[in-house]
């Protein structure tokens, strides 16, 4: 079964368990975990204190909120994030769940400590019939599947 947890040098911060919004919502809220400052053009990577631990056949999809972008002049920098069920509990950073937000407006925006960003959804996926995997081992999170 899928939960998120507390990464576990962070437990002592009152970090919030993700939740859903409303009865129909998809997406379970991330938000910061300490209050962040991006400049105009910085990207910043936003540290949730989370990790989550799913399904092997499942991913959690990570998009910006809608509002991120017309209320802060923030977006994504990757676009869509996807954390992979092998992520939890790596060796690098136990499977911290962070968000690469850049700041596409012209002045400096604060991200006050629990202010939600981005929504998670959880989506089981499909193989090809030829599938073929190299069997690495996951180290850390952007871009470790390839090195």
């Amino acid at each position: 079964m899928r939960k998120f947890y507390v990464i576990d040098k962070y437990k002592d911060l009152k970090i919030e368990i993700p939740q859903r919004q409303t009865k129909h919502s998809a997406g379970y809220d991330l938000a910061t975990m300490e209050e962040t400052i991006i400049k105009p053009q910085e990207i910043v990577l936003i540290k949730t204190g989370l990790k989550v631990r799913m399904a092997d056949d499942e991913v959690l999809l990570v998009f910006p909120r809608s509002s991120l972008g017309i209320k802060k002049g923030l977006t994504m920098a990757n676009n869509v994030g996807v954390v992979d069920a092998d992520y939890f509990n790596n060796s690098y950073n136990e499977g911290h769940i962070m968000i690469p937000l850049l700041n596409f407006s012209k002045k400096s925006v604060t991200l006050e400590k629990n202010e939600r960003v981005a929504q998670g959804i959880f989506v089981k996926y499909l193989k090809t019939e030829d599938d073929q995997i190299n069997d690495l081992k996951r180290k850390g999170g952007f871009g470790s599947s390839d090195s």
